[in-house]
């Protein structure tokens, strides 16, 4: 079985190193793991950083198409290289990767198609209350629309089988965090979750530069879904 994890990059080459550091090369259940990073038109040194800290793949969208496009691009390019597990994870560090184990388990032992890593949303203190509230309130409207019981479904961290991963076609040009678990609950996907840490901050959000932006995409993201 082979798990390639990917790693959607915009001009990541200052947090990059740190996060490859922290990825697994062997896990519970994968004959290989292999790392790819998708760069989305980086400006920076993130290619090289990439290369240069043994990364197996680099694909390049040549200019900045914005999250949801790279994830889209990853999943296709794990997808081609015979990925039977997929996990995403974020640039920055923000998820753990000492949570990738618990990630695919359910995948591995056959119980689910697509994992959430859920974060303690009220527990994580760089969180503003507004923010927390918000993290909550979207979460719940896309539980109504998925169907699915995923308690934190902006959380980036997730792993999918191949069937789960050939199944996403991503309409959205900002995140595919939302779309992508409305898609999977109405197409029958087994959907699962597990708890998992964060670090630290290492810089501001990109998705989330100002509360009113945040909230008119992510309305805009489940409607379009339903259109």
């Amino acid at each position: 079985m082979k798990v390639i994890i990917q790693i959607p990059c915009f001009n990541e080459a200052r947090t990059l190193p740190q996060t490859l550091a922290e990825l697994p090369r062997n896990l519970p259940g994968a004959d290989t793991v292999e790392w790819l990073v998708v760069d989305d038109g980086s400006r920076d040194d993130t290619v090289a950083v990439a290369k240069a800290h043994g990364v197996d793949h680099v694909v390049s969208l040549g200019r900045n198409r914005g999250l949801a496009a790279a994830f889209q691009a990853g999943l296709a390019a794990c997808l081609e290289r015979g990925a039977d597990i997929i996990v995403n994870t974020d640039a920055d560090n923000q998820y753990r990767a000492e949570g990738i184990p618990a990630l695919i388990r359910p995948i591995v032992e056959g119980q689910a198609d697509y994992v959430i890593g859920v974060r303690a949303i009220a527990a994580i203190e760089h969180f503003s209350s507004l923010k927390k509230m918000l993290q909550r309130c979207g979460s719940l409207v896309v539980r109504l629309a998925s169907g699915t019981d995923i308690p934190d479904a902006t959380s980036g961290f997730r792993a999918l089988s191949r069937t789960a991963a050939q199944e996403m076609q991503i309409f959205s040009r900002y995140t595919y965090t939302l779309e992508t678990i409305i898609q999977a609950g109405q197409k029958g996907l087994r959907l699962a979750w597990t708890p998992v840490a964060v670090n630290p901050p290492t810089r501001p959000s990109r998705l989330m530069r100002s509360i009113p932006e945040y909230v008119l995409n992510s309305v805009s993201t489940i409607v379009r879904v339903f259109v």
